[in-house]
């Protein structure tokens, strides 16, 4: 986290950082980083439910920078399997020039592990399986279900909290009190089946977006590949 970085990979951190949408312009890394703010707006872009931008104050006095970046170790960081030592720290609050990029661009390796496993998990690999031809049909269904499941759980959690109370279809049946019974049965089957439909489509559509969003996080990721690359090839034929 102390080495420093090559020009190169200088200019493919920058490149990164620029792609990501934060409060404030980058100016001067040095200082732009230094209460880390945009430091915990990085991880936010990547992974939304683990940072709490609120905790984050934006500040120019030493104290009020070195808790939030001790925040960040605490609460954000860890989750990432990455650390801050508290002498880096102090160097990034005096905004002592040439120590955030290492420790960005460490942070940025993390945040690489962490998507790629991400996208296993929610793909499946096992499920992609050449294997799963030989599965009975069931089965599969079974393995898609566990799928739906896991990219929608999170999200309908927090959609339960914000959906109104009526947001869901009325029972027209109890209009009809005085509906033929057997008739009565078959319409109260009907919306039970509407609402199962919608449900169903509510989940496939947070799937749709959950996947669009880390096929753009992945295409921002062979972007960087490949301009690293092309970086070296150019530097190779120069010798």
């Amino acid at each position: 986290m102390d080495r420093e970085l090559k020009e190169e990979e200088l200019q493919d951190l920058y490149a990164w950082i620029d792609k990501i949408p934060l409060s404030r312009p980058k100016r001067h890394i040095t200082r732009d980083f230094s209460d880390g703010v945009m430091a915990a707006e990085v991880v936010k872009y990547f992974f939304p439910k683990l940072v709490d931008l609120h905790n984050y104050i934006p500040a120019n006095s030493s104290p009020q920078k070195l808790s939030n970046w001790n925040l960040l170790n605490r609460k954000v960081f860890s989750k990432l399997n990455f650390h801050v030592p508290e002498e880096t720290v102090k160097r990034i609050v005096l905004s002592t020039a040439g120590v955030i990029e290492p420790v960005l661009s460490a942070l940025r390796e993390k945040i690489d592990k962490k998507l790629e496993h991400a996208m296993d998990n929610i793909l499946d690999v096992e499920y992609f399986d050449t294997r799963n031809h030989n599965k009975p049909y069931a089965e599969i269904q079974q393995t898609e279900a566990k799928l739906l499941a896991q990219l929608a759980e999170e999200d309908m959690r927090k959609d339960e909290k914000s959906r109104p109370r009526n947001g869901k279809p009325k029972h027209t049946v109890q209009f009809y009190t005085d509906m033929d019974p057997t008739f009565r049965t078959i319409l109260q089957e009907k919306e039970q089946a509407v609402m199962a439909l919608q449900e169903t489509v509510e989940i496939l559509q947070m799937k749709v977006n959950r996947l669009e969003h880390l096929v753009h996080l992945k295409d921002m990721r062979i972007e960087d590949l490949t301009r690293h690359l092309e970086t070296y090839k150019a530097k190779a034929n120069t010798h």
